[in-house]
């Protein structure tokens, strides 16, 4: 390992500095695209403007969504015990999110392939369907990771997950899954603002300041929830930071405030909740105001916050475990080898910039608004 230029532990916290920056990425590039689609009953009255709601996305969407693939293979290479422990136990709730985002793309090519109102109408709904289920079961998993999965190691290592799908729409994870589906509905408003004119951006205004309202409002309860009325987890005693990968290799107790350790050890985290409730009321705001750009970037701001709140609260825990608190995965016991995480960094180095350059380009291309000239002299649209 001596040809290693990073040591052990600092790979560890440069890849869950990488997982959560992945995070934020999906969920402000993907997450206007779920916004968008949850908004679209609320925003589209006719046929007309609901072809214009779907084309903001239309043409976006599958690239945003590599932030998603890009998540899940980090997960996969650096972290493959939280792999192997919620792509199982949370199976029926993963395949709820790719059940959603497999119809979305088939809304989109199945919707004006017959000019019928019913037809088109039930794709709408499914499109709908397609922005919101995803938007909250991903914030139902935030939630859950906060209150701890009831997963086990046996001594040969090997996860044991004794839950089930209704166990996971606990109170707490519910309240995370309407912060979630109130942010993205913020930032979908926000593009939509942005991409469209007329009544569309005027309801779009209209609903997107109500739900940046909701987003401080609901983002504070959970935080006060979390901290006076939440049992956290902590590690009991030193933790090898850079040794062997082996959960069952430390002991951990719960306490009533333990997630509010971090903060009370480097007080100036507290900008980041600070910001997600600021954020949020800002973007609804500017919405109101009718200031496209600065509120679709206040809302991407809030997502950060609220994601990097979380990170903060529960670090250096990736998983706890509800059911044997001493088999929680850290970022410390449940990595891969040193030599894995530097060929991945290695790589990453060279990828992500290409992705960000690929992506930018893409959105540069495809400045202005949606309107109906647009839609009439491009072909392809949806």
């Amino acid at each position: 390992m001596d040809t290693i230029p990073l040591d052990y532990e600092t790979l560890r916290f440069i890849w869950w500095l990488l997982l959560g920056i992945l995070l934020i990425g999906f969920a402000v590039m993907d997450g206007f695209d779920l916004g968008v689609a949850t908004l679209l009953p609320a925003v589209a009255r006719t046929d007309r403007e609901r072809r214009l709601v779907i084309n903001v996305v239309g043409p976006v969407w599958e690239g945003n969504q590599v932030w998603l693939i890009l998540g899940g293979g980090a997960i996969f290479a650096a972290f493959p015990a939280l792999y192997a422990v919620s792509f199982s136990g949370f199976y029926l709730a993963m395949f709820l999110i790719l059940l959603a985002l497999i119809l979305r793309p088939v809304g989109f090519k199945f919707r004006s392939k017959v000019e019928h109102a019913t037809w088109r109408a039930v794709w709408d709904w499914v499109l709908f369907g397609a922005g919101l289920v995803p938007a909250l079961v991903f914030g139902v998993a935030m939630g859950n990771v906060l209150v701890g999965a009831p997963f086990q190691f046996d001594d040969a290592l090997r996860p044991v997950y004794h839950g089930d799908l209704l166990g996971l729409l606990m109170p707490f994870p519910l309240l995370c899954g309407l912060v979630s589906v109130a942010m993205l509905v913020t930032h979908g408003a926000g593009m939509l603002v942005m991409k469209t004119s007329g009544e569309i951006a005027a309801r779009a205004r209209r609903f997107g300041a109500i739900a940046g309202v909701a987003t401080a409002l609901l983002f504070a309860a959970a935080g006060v929830w979390l901290a006076f009325g939440m049992t956290g987890y902590q590690v009991v005693g030193a933790l090898d930071h850079a040794g062997p990968s082996d959960p069952l290799a430390k002991q951990v107790a719960l306490s009533a405030g333990a997630w509010m350790a971090n903060y009370s050890a480097m007080p100036w985290t507290w900008i980041f909740p600070v910001l997600g409730v600021a954020g949020a009321l800002l973007a609804a705001v500017l919405l109101r105001a009718g200031r496209e750009l600065p509120a679709f970037l206040a809302s991407g701001m809030a997502i950060a916050a609220i994601i990097l709140t979380e990170g903060v609260a529960v670090f250096p825990f990736l998983l706890p475990s509800s059911l044997d608190p001493r088999s929680s995965l850290t970022v410390w016991d449940a990595s891969s080898s040193h030599m894995t995480l530097f060929i991945m960094l290695v790589a990453t180095a060279v990828f992500l910039p290409i992705i960000i350059a690929y992506t930018a380009w893409v959105y540069r291309v495809l400045r202005g608004k949606v309107t109906d000239d647009s839609l009439s002299s491009n072909p392809n649209a949806y």
